[in-house]
């Protein structure tokens, strides 16, 4: 049975709006499209995969921050939905 949780859409912020476009999108997409941003703008640090160099868009979502891990991630992306 799929996780009601990660399908259910969420409303975004602005600052998560302007890297991956508008929602309501659910939890799963929503880390799908930011990965797709990351690999776009070539955002992955060249010798650490996991972690991810902050644009300014990505910072926004990032709270300031110019380097973050995945994990990292995952958490300042969560607060951006509601």
């Amino acid at each position: 049975m799929p996780n009601a949780a990660l399908s259910k859409p969420m409303k975004l912020s602005s600052e998560l709006e302007a890297v991956i476009g508008a929602g309501p999108l659910p939890r799963s997409e929503v880390t799908k499209k930011i990965w797709v941003y990351i690999k776009k703008n070539d955002l992955q640090n060249p010798a650490n995969k996991r972690n991810i160099l902050a644009d300014d868009k990505l910072k926004a979502v990032f709270g300031g921050k110019a380097e973050v891990t995945m994990f990292e991630m995952t958490k300042l992306v969560s607060a951006h939905l509601s």
